[in-house]
């Protein structure tokens, strides 16, 4: 059965001393010393002063940034925040959403935001979002993909992405949304 993302970001903090050669709370301490306050100064600093890769170093950043009292990163607070009240009958979308994207691999990082939740890999190739009480927006990076009647423009939807399709029920997370979602996901890799 594949990690949840809390599983995987706790297994990423364990792994910090022997992927970086310090520990979290040593990390911490660097970017205490070095000022910075803003997520990409930190990851800046992180892969270019002490060669961080990106997916440790925006874990790290993460840490970092987060108040004491926030949801974890990657845990269920936040997406349960957005699938509450009159989106509440959304969350079986979302949940299978996830199902078919944590099947293209193992490296799939689902990053929950306020509004959204975030898919990356090398880098973002997609992204979760409970537009509406009726409809969650997938949005997608497909750069250079001509639209379609289903996957529009993203236009003022979210400039994080260059597509977007609307997603009513579960039976809309088919296999011509698979298709599209994996090849972002393959383009993703880094």
């Amino acid at each position: 059965m594949p990690k949840s993302p809390e599983e995987m970001r706790k297994d990423m903090i364990a792994r910090l001393p022997e992927k970086t050669g310090k520990s979290l709370a040593e990390w911490l301490e660097v970017i205490r010393a070095s000022g910075q306050t803003k997520h990409g100064e930190i990851v800046k600093l992180l892969k270019d002063e002490h060669g961080v890769t990106h997916g440790y170093a925006n874990q790290i950043a993460l840490q970092a940034l987060r108040p004491a009292d926030a949801p974890a990163p990657g845990g269920n607070g936040l997406v349960d925040a957005q699938y509450a009240g009159p989106k509440a009958g959304l969350r079986p979308v979302y949940d299978a959403l996830v199902a078919l994207v944590r099947r293209f691999g193992s490296d799939v990082e689902f990053a929950p935001k306020k509004g959204y939740v975030s898919l990356r890999r090398a880098k973002q190739f997609a992204l979760i979002q409970p537009s509406t009480a009726t409809r969650v927006d997938v949005g997608i990076n497909l750069k250079g993909q001509a639209p379609t009647a289903r996957l529009e423009a993203s236009g003022s939807f979210n400039a994080m992405v260059s597509h977007r399709v609307r997603v009513a029920s579960v039976a809309d997370v088919d296999a011509e949304l698979a298709g599209w979602l994996r090849r972002a996901y393959d383009n993703a890799a880094g």
